[in-house]
């Protein structure tokens, strides 16, 4: 049996740390540009609308709806009327919000699902951080829509001052991402280190 000397260690390691910047990279870029394009395709009077692929293929309306819907439950189960449509969260006697494709959350998606996937871990265990990663940036997104419509309702004073929840909604989310990352990957690395050979 060869023994790996701490030379060729060191380059393997290189070599596996560059390929995973490498893919990271690509499939973010992948992820998040498709998406964008696939936003133009589906958006009436966008450069790239097909009103077929809108009617049939539309996961970005599919994913406004989802988010719209358990928000609006959440603002009405604290007394507040309010009514939707699409894209918008009317709060009665509350502010307007427009849920627009910046407030969906796709641009963490894509990074946390170009992460993952370049990351070398067991297939079950990148499975499973992805769905588990993708389903709490959807749940934030929802606490945060239904935040704003009560935080708005309940404090009329801040309706133009609160611009930055965009920012703050990502700050926190990449704050959550890395928390996970960092134990995912610690699991992962103890599980492909190799045991030390016994005396």
């Amino acid at each position: 049996m060869n023994e790996i000397t701490p030379e060729e260690a060191k380059k393997q390691a290189n070599r596996k740390s560059i390929k995973f910047i490498i893919v990271l990279f690509a499939l973010y870029i992948l992820f998040s540009q498709g998406n964008l394009f696939m936003n133009s395709v589906m958006s009436p009077g966008a450069r790239f609308y097909s009103p077929y692929i809108a009617e049939h293929f539309d996961y970005i309306q599919g994913l406004k709806t989802a988010l719209i819907k358990p928000a609006v439950w959440i603002i009405k189960l604290f007394g507040f009327y309010a009514i939707h449509n699409e894209m918008d969260v009317l709060v009665v006697n509350g502010p307007l919000l427009r849920i627009n494709y910046s407030c969906l959350g796709l641009g963490v998606m894509s990074f946390l699902a170009a992460f993952v996937l370049a990351f070398p871990a067991p297939w079950k265990s990148t499975l499973k951080m992805l769905v588990i990663g993708l389903i709490a940036i959807y749940l934030l997104n929802i606490g945060r829509i239904a935040g704003l419509g009560l935080l708005f309702g309940m404090v009329h004073s801040q309706r133009n001052y609160f611009e930055y929840h965009h920012e703050i909604f990502n700050i926190l989310v990449y704050i959550m991402i890395f928390i996970m990352l960092y134990f995912w990957i610690k699991r992962n690395t103890k599980r492909s280190t190799p045991a030390a050979p016994k005396s």
